[in-house]
């Protein structure tokens, strides 16, 4: 770079003007005209400097400078060795100022110099930085561009105000007035050098909490522009680069980590995905990989994804009402038809707890530490505390969370109303995408959001007063955008075919007192399977298990930072989460004295009766991340090692016993050759389905499998799902029970053969009809004899060994 010598007092400027100049030999020189004879005009005291960059240009800029310079010393050429762009001749035009205000313009002068009095008043008024807009109301636009580049343009500009600095309307008009220290510290700051670095620029002051002004200006599109309607597509590349680059090998180290610690929980599956099983997960492997089964297919085929016959016939199954979450299993659709449901569902459970794990630990690092190490700790926790992998057995809509922090942080951004109407929205949007990964998990966090607001409010009242008006509006808007996508899938959920009203869970589904200090099964160090099973429903609902050494280490925590009211809303939020979570009626510990819980109010209120009280539980998860984070944060904070070492062996003491051991995998079982190769297709007409003995059912769904393997090629009676029963419509497990279904199932857990009368065959028939049957098939099983002695009672003639199993084909003396 070089430059022309200041004159005397040069750094005693009032008013710096930038001009980026490439290959400008013929517009230039007007436009120092016009800018030097305003400046000169004025007669108001000001003293200033013109400073042009020459980008490396390859005609005369240079010579237009140095005539001007030569009749206007304060007119400065400071030159770059070679084209690098406006962001690098911007970089180096205002580093090299010295104006307390720098007035930033481009060559062509699309906005006449005489417009600098308006962005004069917009920094008299408080702003730090005032932009010269075509867009916002007041603006005049003497001459238009032509209607094409016009387009693009507003088009290209509408994605960079959505994705990098909304509530701007016009990011790249080229006349801007900054306070002149400021400018030259977010310039110097700044890495682009393209178009890019007016949205760079602007972000700097966002992030820095200086205000910037739009102020209407008038325009007039100038011939030889350099900017075409396509650079916008560059804005956005060089952005993409710029947001990778700002992202801290400590980010890319955590996010990796992450991934490993999800690989090693499923290392068991992903050795052979389509031929291991978890046995934890009881059937809802079968499950999970059906629904996304049959959510491909549905796709694929143009059918309507909220329901499907396949299982459950006749009836059928309201997918709306189960959770397919649509949000995924649609995207993986194209994996799920290639590789298969098993590796899709892999996929799903190890990729979304490791999204869930970088979601919050961006939260933690945005808003509450931003020591990374802590914010890791903090975000582990969070999403590998010993309830999230009970669940990651069976359960993917309970630990794919990754939206969770995300809504979290958009209504935190509402609280502080800054753009209510475009958080909104976004919370809106999320909230809608949610709802197609699980509507039970968004409950929760809803309740878990409120808990800790009402605590916050009640220990910051001043901020609560500022901040519950923009909530709410936000909340509003976030209705309003939300209810309409969601309307017609609600409605299909709650009132369309195979709707329910609730799901029975029992009288009291809550946590022990004792589940919450004590260890899951799969704690690698203090695992106890026994006590796990003694305090939970089963293996995929250990909803607390978080142990009593981090029970402790969290009072202490919280003792500790109690001035804190961060802390405060905190432990308000995990006392009474967990407390919610012990169900209507607290057993207390080692007597039988029951007491009241507050889950009671809520027991029998819509929504709240088909959740799983226990779950509530799984709120505790951030709760504790959180707090762990602020912990470790101030630790190493403190400047007494001794404080350091207690410390933070007290963490590890607590972290250690539940760290997770990988998830238990067992050879899968294999698919009989009868359906594997295809035999079932001689046996099953048009319109018919092929009736599993016994009919599947959530104690064993392995016809589910079946179904996956023979790529949906056929129907079955029965199933595992949720569905109605009675006039009622209350939700039960499995499809509404018939007399043979009832019959077939009580021989598989009994093995007791009943006596078969007439009556008896008499029914099957109407339930071999009713069901559509076109064959019966038995696989080996416990008890298999007893289930082929009594089908061969009810059809009236023995089965066939056909392809590892017992058939009976309906079809023969019909």
């Amino acid at each position: 770079m070089s430059g022309a010598t200041r004159p005397a007092g040069a750094h005693d400027v009032d008013l710096s003007v930038v001009i980026p100049a490439y290959n400008e030999e013929k517009r230039l020189g007007p436009t120092l005209d016009a800018v030097t004879d305003h400046l000169r005009e004025a007669g108001d005291g000001t003293t200033w400097e013109v400073i042009v960059v020459d980008d490396g240009s390859a005609d005369g800029t240079r010579d237009v400078v140095k005539a001007a310079a030569a009749d206007e010393p304060r007119v400065q050429l400071v030159t770059s060795p070679r084209n690098r762009g406006k962001g690098n001749a911007l970089r180096l035009g205002v580093c090299a100022s010295y104006g307390r205000r720098v007035l930033v313009t481009d060559a062509d002068l699309a906005a006449p110099i005489e417009e600098l009095e308006h962005l004069d008043k917009a920094l008299a008024d408080g702003q730090s930085a005032a932009i010269g807009s075509r867009a916002t109301p007041g603006a005049t636009i003497e001459r238009h561009q032509h209607p094409l580049r016009e387009t693009l343009g507003r088009a290209g500009n509408f994605l960079i105000r959505a994705l990098a600095v909304p509530g701007i309307r016009d990011t790249q008009c080229g006349f801007k007035l900054f306070d002149g220290d400021r400018a030259r510290e977010a310039f110097a700051a700044s890495r682009l050098n393209g178009f890019g670095i007016d949205i760079e620029i602007l972000q700097h002051f966002r992030r820095s909490g200086w205000p910037v002004a739009e102020v209407p200006v008038r325009w007039a599109h100038q011939s030889g522009s350099k900017i075409g309607p396509f650079d916008y597509a560059r804005v956005l590349a060089e952005l993409t680069v710029l947001k990778v680059r700002s992202v801290r090998p400590a980010d890319f180290v955590a996010v990796f980590a992450f991934l490993l610690m999800a690989v090693v929980l499923y290392a068991g599956r992903w050795i052979d995905p389509n031929h291991r099983y978890l046995p934890d997960s009881l059937q809802d492997q079968n499950q999970w990989e059906w629904f996304l089964a049959v959510t491909a297919d549905n796709v694929v085929h143009l059918r309507n994804p909220l329901f499907t016959d396949l299982q459950g016939f006749p009836d059928g199954v309201n997918l709306m009402a189960n959770t397919v979450m649509l949000g995924l299993s649609v995207p993986l659709t194209p994996i799920t038809l290639a590789l298969g449901p098993a590796v899709s569902l892999g996929l799903l459970m190890t990729l979304g707890l490791t999204a869930t794990a970088t979601a919050w630990y961006w939260l933690i690092v945005r808003r509450v530490v931003r020591h990374r190490a802590a914010a890791f700790v903090g975000a582990a926790l969070a999403t590998f505390a010993p309830p999230m992998v009970s669940h990651a057995n069976a359960h993917p809509n309970f630990v794919v969370l990754f939206m969770m922090p995300l809504i979290i942080d958009r209504a935190l951004r509402l609280c502080e109303g800054a753009r209510v109407r475009r958080d909104g929205i976004v919370l809106g949007l999320m909230a809608t995408y949610q709802i197609f990964l699980g509507e039970e998990p968004l409950l929760l966090a809803a309740m878990g959001m409120l808990l800790f607001a009402v605590a916050y409010a009640v220990a910051r009242w001043d901020v609560a007063k500022e901040s519950w008006r923009p909530l709410l509006k936000g909340l509003g808007l976030a209705a309003l955008v939300c209810l309409p996508l969601v309307a017609f899938p609600l409605a299909w959920q709650f009132f369309g075919p195979q709707s329910y009203k609730s799901v029975l869970h029992g009288d009291n589904a809550g946590n022990s007192p004792l589940a919450l200090l004590s260890f899951a099964e799969r704690s690698l160090v203090a695992g106890d399977e026994k006590t796990a099973s003694a305090l939970a429903l089963n293996p995929t609902e250990q909803n607390a298990f978080y142990g009593w050494p981090l029970a402790a280490l969290a009072f202490a925590i919280v003792i500790r930072l109690w001035e804190r009211t961060l802390v405060k809303a905190l432990a308000f939020t995990g006392v009474a989460a967990a407390l919610l979570s012990m169900g209507p009626k607290i057993r207390i510990p080692l007597t039988d004295t029951v007491v009241p819980g507050p889950w009671a109010l809520l027991a029998k209120k819509p929504l709240f009766e088909s959740v799983i009280e226990g779950r509530v539980a799984m709120i505790c998860a951030p709760v504790l991340g959180i707090l762990l984070a602020l912990a470790i944060d101030a630790l190493v904070k403190s400047p007494h090692i001794g404080v350091q070492f207690v410390g933070l062996t007290a963490v590890a003491a607590a972290l250690i016993p539940i760290v997770p051991a990988p998830l238990k995998s067992v050879e899968r079982a294999e698919v009989p050759a009868f359906i594997a190769d295809g035999t079932w297709k001689s046996y099953v007409g048009k319109g018919e389905t092929l009736v599993p003995v016994p009919l599947p059912d959530p104690g064993n769904a392995e016809a589910l499998h079946w179904q996956t393997a023979a790529h949906l090629g056929f129907r079955i009676p029965g199933g595992y799902f949720n569905g109605p029963y009675g006039e009622e419509r209350i939700g039960i497990y499995g499809a509404s029970p018939r007399y043979t279904s009832n019959l077939l199932r009580d021989v598989r857990y009994s093995g007791v053969v009943p006596q078969i009368g007439d009556e008896w065959r008499a029914q099957a028939r109407k339930d071999f009809a009713y069901w559509k049957a076109g064959v019966l098939v038995l696989a080996p099983q416990g008890y298999d004899a007893q289930l082929r002695e009594t089908v061969e009672k009810l059809v009236g003639r023995p089965g066939k060994w056909v392809g590892g199993v017992w058939v009976w084909d309906l079809h023969e003396g019909s």
